[in-house]
């Protein structure tokens, strides 16, 4: 079996999960499907008072039973954590023991990028690109984890990190090995 944090092994057999793009000004939420194969985009949420995100993100566990958050973990391009990531590991901590899910990191690197050059070819309106950029970000974060979790084999040290569940404990956490 594949060694990701153990919480994540306890989950029932169907069970959705949460992606979440974490922007500055706003968070980007999409959602698998219960058999965790595919991700759709949510929603996205305009940044506000902690409180105020974390209640909107709560409900939103409830409404869908989610039992599992993947936050996306923005890298520097060589791999190494810089403030954004360090804010986005503080926002984990802060939001387990509201959410009371285990949540797992994934590595974020490129993905508006790729989500952008998308809508870009889809000769997407300027517009249209900003309110639909960050749910779709969310979905190629949390689509990349469940790829990663379809695979057999291990996962390799380097796609282990840290994650944080309910009790704001340091646990193992998940990296992508995209580089």
């Amino acid at each position: 079996m594949s060694e990701f944090p153990p919480e994540f092994s306890a989950l029932p057999r169907l069970a959705r999960l949460l992606g979440i793009d974490l922007g500055t000004k706003t968070i980007g939420l999409a959602l698998s499907d219960v058999e965790r194969r595919i991700a759709t985009p949510l929603e996205t949420i305009k940044r506000s008072k902690f409180t105020i995100d974390a209640s909107a993100i709560r409900d939103i566990v409830e409404r869908f039973e989610v039992q599992g958050l993947v936050l996306g973990l923005p890298l520097n391009m060589d791999g190494t954590e810089g403030p954004r990531a360090q804010a986005a590991r503080a926002f984990a901590r802060n939001l387990a023991p509201v959410v009371k899910r285990p949540i797992a990191f994934w590595d974020e690197r490129l993905s508006t990028v790729a989500v952008t050059r998308t809508l870009l070819d889809a000769d997407t309106s300027r517009a249209r690109r900003g309110a639909l950029v960050d749910k779709l970000a969310a979905a190629y974060i949390l689509q990349g984890f469940l790829d990663r979790l379809a695979r057999p084999e291990p996962w390799s040290a380097p796609e282990r990190e840290q994650s944080w569940n309910e009790e704001n404990v340091p646990e193992q956490n998940l990296r992508s090995p995209r580089t």
